[in-house]
Formats: C-alpha cells, sequence, structure tokens
C-alpha cells in the first residue's frame, strides 16, 4: 500500500496535472474588441487589429523599422542627465521605479532617437515609448527633445516626433515641468533654420507633452482614435458635471475641430511622411501628395 501511495500515485497525478508546454507569447488579446490575435500576424499587421483596426501602443524599435528605408537608421546617443535630483520616494524609490522600467526596455527612458533615410530625405525622428512609465516627460525626455532638434539642425534635416505620454513625470516635480519651455525653444530652434518639424500624435498624449512640443508641429498627423488632450475625459467630466460628446478628444473630434491636419493609419504612415518631407524639403519623392484624412 505504502508503494501504491507514496511513489505510483503522485506519479500519475503529476501525469495528470502536466501542462501542455508552449510559449506564452504566441496570442495577444486585443484591447479594444477582445479577439485573440496570433502574435505573428499581428506583427505583420503592424500591431493593428484586423478585426477592429485598433492601433496597439508599440515602442521606437518598432516605429523605426517601418519608417526608415529598408528598416536602416542609426540611433543617436543621447545625454543622460543626473537620476532621481529630487530623491523621490513614493510606494517605491524612484531610482527602483527606473530600473524596472529599463528591464523591460531596451531604452534608458521614454525617448529614442534616429536618424535616417526616409524616401529621399535624410530624416532625425524622435519616438516616445509609452510603456516606459506612461512615456512620462522627465529632464531625460527633455535632453532627448534636444538632442533630436540639434542634431536636425546640425545634419540641415527635418524632425519628426512620435508623441505618446501621460504628461510630466511627477517624481521629477518642476524639473520635469521645465522640459516645457525648454523644448519649445528646441522647435523654434530647427524653425528658426527653416527645417520642417511634423509631430505624429499617438494614443496616448495628454499633459505637458500637448501644451508643449506637440501641438507646435508645422503639420500634424494622429493615428486613428488617439487620445489627444491636457486633461483626461475623465477629469474634465468631474470637473463640469456634464456628459461630454461622443468622441471627444479623440483624433477624429479633433480634426473635425480644426486642431490636427490628417488622421494617418499606421500601414500608410511611412508613405504619407515621404510625400510631405520630399514636398516640403523640395526633394524629388516617388509619391504624390493627396489629401486625405
Amino acid at each position: 500500500m505504502n508503494w501504491l501511495t507514496n511513489y505510483v500515485r503522485p506519479k500519475i497525478r503529476a501525469v495528470l496535472k502536466q501542462k501542455k508546454e508552449t510559449p506564452d507569447n504566441l496570442w495577444h488579446k486585443c484591447k479594444n474588441c477582445g479577439q485573440l490575435l496570433y502574435i505573428k500576424d499581428l506583427e505583420a499587421n503592424l500591431h493593428v487589429c484586423p478585426h477592429c483596426d485598433y492601433h496597439e501602443r508599440i515602442g521606437p524599435r518598432q516605429r523605426f523599422d517601418n519608417l526608415f528605408n529598408g528598416g536602416e537608421y542609426t540611433l543617436i546617443d543621447l545625454p543622460k542627465p543626473k537620476e532621481d535630483p529630487l530623491k523621490f520616494k513614493d510606494q517605491k524609490k524612484y531610482t527602483d521605479r527606473l530600473k524596472a522600467a529599463r528591464a523591460r526596455s531596451e531604452f534608458d527612458d521614454a525617448i529614442a532617437v534616429a536618424y535616417g533615410k526616409i524616401g529621399n530625405v535624410n530624416t532625425v525622428v524622435a519616438v516616445q515609448n509609452f510603456l516606459f512609465m506612461g512615456g512620462s516627460m522627465g529632464m531625460a525626455v527633455g535632453e532627448g527633445i534636444i538632442a533630436a532638434a540639434q542634431h536636425a539642425v546640425e545634419k540641415k534635416a527635418p524632425l519628426v516626433i512620435f508623441s505618446a505620454a501621460g504628461g510630466a513625470r511627477m517624481q521629477e516635480g518642476i524639473l520635469s515641468l521645465m522640459q516645457m519651455p525648454r523644448t519649445t525653444v528646441a522647435i523654434e530652434m530647427v524653425k528658426d533654420a527653416k527645417l520642417p518639424y511634423i509631430v505624429v500624435l499617438t494614443d496616448p498624449t495628454t499633459g505637458g507633452v500637448t501644451a508643449s512640443y506637440a501641438m507646435l508641429g508645422d503639420v500634424h498627423i494622429a493615428e486613428p482614435n488617439a487620445l489627444i488632450c491636457f486633461a483626461g475625459p475623465r477629469v474634465i467630466k468631474d470637473t463640469i458635471r456634464e456628459e461630454l460628446p461622443e468622441g471627444f478628444q479623440r483624433s477624429e473630434y479633433l480634426l473635425e475641430h480644426g486642431m490636427l491636419d490628417m488622421i494617418v493609419h499606421r500601414k500608410d504612415m511611412r508613405n504619407k511622411l515621404e510625400q510631405l518631407l520630399s514636398l516640403l524639403m523640395k526633394q524629388p519623392g516617388t509619391l504624390a501628395l493627396t489629401h486625405d484624412t
């Protein structure tokens, strides 16, 4: 009895309970419609749901690979400001939050900058990463925008910024808010050099980012259904205690009210930027510029 109880029965239970070993990253559930998507199909579709057209949030590497000719580009080294200048701590130390965010990302902070060709035009592209502490704007993001602007002026190249942020980084207090005027001055430097500055607003673009460089573009593009605002709809609704219009603060609403120039699907983004950059830099393009929303 002991042999059956102590050896055979545990073996049988182990076999019955044994789970089939399959990777847990083969499938992705759409955050909008709930459809289960095969990850390879989702990647091939540029992380856009084929069922409901929902644009998933993506990081800098995916943006760069999709935009530059042949996925070839050079990453620009960014300044590294002092970490945790305020010695901030809430439920966790700020330094611990940074370590955790960096462990999930290949970049040191919520921005990356690259230089390469889009069509016939050498271009500087800066991409905010919402997956890194909500894309929040701290000193590192400010330094990244300034470095991107300086590189654009040095190379006589246009600057394109993909914004995605939950606003200023609270752990850096007033130092975070100071990045609003600093980045505004950097953008003016690009414009003074008579170089194009294009902003692509992605979901979400909010807070101090919207109140500074994200709304200073020569051309404003947005991805479909992106949340673009200063204060979010829930805050506004609770403040004024009124029902908000349907689709309030989404790309389509802003386009209708004159705050955007166009809405461009992710699969068309590279071609549209190529058209605009060729036109603005007075270089021959491969595609005719057409009006669309």
